[in-house]
């Protein structure tokens, strides 16, 4: 008998796609881990970012965790579909560990979120905006 065991994928879907492309990819990832018998515990879906570099000459992409619990077999044929889908630029699934889990726990404990460039620029700009108006 084969244990389940708790597993993070995070999605790049293709950013350039409109908003109801990338809910029915976003479906299309949660649907596949139910259907191979994966049981989602979260979904966290960051939103448009730019990408560190080009993928499949995209450079937005539409980035998404989600964490699951499923046999080490089911990886495979997710994995399997995940590959020939175009809309996913990226993906990777990795074995969340109990020592990789402590360590997230130390990290949200002791982090301060920092937002993207993107946000940070734009309040900038807000906050440069507000002086120039007084």
């Amino acid at each position: 008998m084969e244990t389940n065991k708790l597993y993070e994928c995070t999605v790049i879907i293709d950013g350039g796609l409109q908003d109801e492309a990338i809910l029915a990819a976003m479906e299309l990832v949660k649907r596949v881990i139910t259907e191979k018998g994966g049981t989602i515990s979260n979904v966290l879906e960051i939103g448009r970012r730019k990408t560190a570099y080009p993928i499949k000459k995209k450079t937005i992409g539409y980035y998404a965790h989600v964490e699951f619990t499923a046999a080490t077999t089911v990886i495979a044929e997710i994995e399997k579909v995940f590959r020939y889908e175009e809309n996913l630029l990226r993906y990777l699934i990795i074995h969340l560990t109990s020592a990789f889990l402590e360590m997230r726990k130390r990290v949200e404990k002791y982090s301060v979120v920092i937002g993207s460039p993107e946000d940070v620029a734009a309040a900038e700009a807000a906050a440069a905006a507000d002086t120039v108006g007084k």
